[in-house]
């Protein structure tokens, strides 16, 4: 299955990123189809290739959560947050 997730790039506390698309079960840090877009939460800056996105949405790639967070940030795409760290459970009430 295809994703398209956050490849981390940059030095030590200075975190940059590359939207990619590549195998889910393949490596991260491997080499991936096709780079389509950066973001640096440094700086609070993004470029995305909107048409390449869409491109590879059609053809059945699926977001990470991150990265979907990220595109909605930036109104690449349309839609709903998704929660990234679980929820605690909630203490069930005794009897």
């Amino acid at each position: 299955m295809l994703m398209i997730r956050l490849q981390r790039r940059g030095k030590l506390h200075q975190p940059a990123y590359r939207l990619v698309v590549g195998e889910k079960r393949s490596k991260l840090k491997g080499e991936q189809l096709e780079e389509i877009g950066w973001f640096n939460p440094v700086i609070d800056k993004a470029g995305f290739n909107q048409e390449r996105i869409a491109y590879w949405l059609q053809k059945g790639a699926k977001l990470s959560p991150t990265a979907n967070n990220i595109l909605l940030k930036y109104k690449v795409i349309e839609g709903k947050k998704i929660a990234v760290h679980k929820q605690a459970k909630k203490a069930e009430a005794k009897v």
